[in-house]
């Protein structure tokens, strides 16, 4: 019979990282209320305050201000001087923590921790019973996607995104047929419409309070290049009828990925390009091992992405199906070229460019 000796500096060590991440755990719900709340941005614009005066400045109760600075400080987020008893976020800090700062703003995506604890009791029972989480359990879900989208996608879409496909920006200001399958709320494919008013575009997004704030929002343009319409993506039966369509972070959700992308294939003209915007990351754990937010997109998929697409009857790929997954699936699909490009201000994602011949 084997012996198993505690080896006690590891068990010390782990107990510390355990207390770490407790704190960075409550941390990241506390940055999620401050950037709802724009205590981040109010602050990075006042001088050493007390609670009171932050409270009034942002239109907040003081106590719960007060408490909330209490977290702020203790986790080092902000400045605080005892013997004033003032608050103060450094400029170095609001550089990651300000709406001004996007796309840098880290504290936009802390909003996820909170959200995705909405349906922790949903999803242990998926651990017991299988299937999945649908999207109408997740509250806010498309705000914080918008949001997200929003400084990823839409503030680099001009001047990074698209010049990755040589000569689409010419073909943009021309004219050609756009669509973006799964697109939300249309953020990205109404930027385009408003910049490139010779073009024709379409939005497909099977949620119906997706493509309301997306038609009202192009209702405020007064944009008329632009439709949108309430489409499950595997139901994508257009052929050789676009130019140029794209999916931004949406595949790996699908319930059928692989019948959207034969969708898209059959959609696309012989001559088109298809832009896939997906998690850059391996499709086997150890190719992920130092991945820099290894374990938040495992969770985001196991308490969304995977979720949603089982609880479609899907295949439930996950956030982190991969490189190596996207790439056989995009073949299966009938692409016979693939081009992979990476943009220095987005290391979450790869950028295929993807054509049929």
């Amino acid at each position: 019979m084997t012996t198993l000796t505690l080896d006690q500096t590891k068990a010390e060590a782990f107990a510390g990282r355990m207390l770490d991440i407790l704190n960075s755990g409550a941390i990241a719900v506390m940055t999620s209320i401050g950037h709802r709340t724009g205590l981040f941005d109010t602050m990075a614009e006042l001088p050493p305050s007390t609670s009171q005066q932050i409270a009034d400045a942002v239109g907040l109760n003081e106590r719960y201000v007060r408490e909330w600075l209490g977290a702020m400080v203790t986790g080092g987020f902000v400045e605080h001087n005892p013997a004033k008893n003032t608050y103060y976020l450094p400029l170095e800090h609001a550089a990651f923590l300000t709406r001004a700062s996007s796309p840098d703003n880290i504290a936009a995506f802390s909003q996820y921790i909170p959200l995705l604890g909405t349906v922790e009791d949903q999803i242990i029972d998926c651990f017991y019973k299988g299937g999945g989480v649908p999207y109408s359990a997740f509250k806010r879900f498309h705000e914080v996607m918008a949001e997200d989208s929003g400084q990823t996608v839409v503030a680099a879409l001009n001047n990074h995104i698209l010049p990755l496909i040589p000569r689409l920006i010419e073909a943009l200001e021309e004219g050609i047929n756009v669509l973006d399958v799964g697109c939300g709320s249309g953020r990205a494919i109404t930027k385009m419409a408003k910049e490139f008013p010779n073009s024709r575009f379409t939005g497909y997004d099977f949620s119906e309070e997706a493509i309301a704030i997306a038609q009202t929002e192009v209702q405020h343009l007064g944009l008329a290049n632009i439709r949108f319409q309430v489409k499950d993506a595997a139901t994508l039966d257009e052929v050789e009828k676009y130019d140029f369509i794209a999916t931004f972070d949406a595949i790996h959700d699908q319930a059928k990925p692989d019948v959207v992308l034969r969708g898209i294939a059959q959609a696309l003209r012989p001559d088109g390009v298809y832009l896939m915007q997906d998690i850059r990351a391996s499709s086997y754990v150890g190719g992920n091992l130092n991945h820099p937010i290894g374990p938040l997109l495992y969770t985001i998929s196991c308490m969304h992405c995977m979720t949603v697409s089982l609880a479609a009857g899907g295949m439930g790929l996950g956030t982190m199906w991969g490189q190596e997954k996207a790439l056989e699936m995009l073949e299966d699909a009938g692409f016979t070229s693939v081009e992979i490009k990476q943009l220095a201000h987005d290391f979450q994602n790869n950028y295929y460019i993807v054509r049929k011949n």
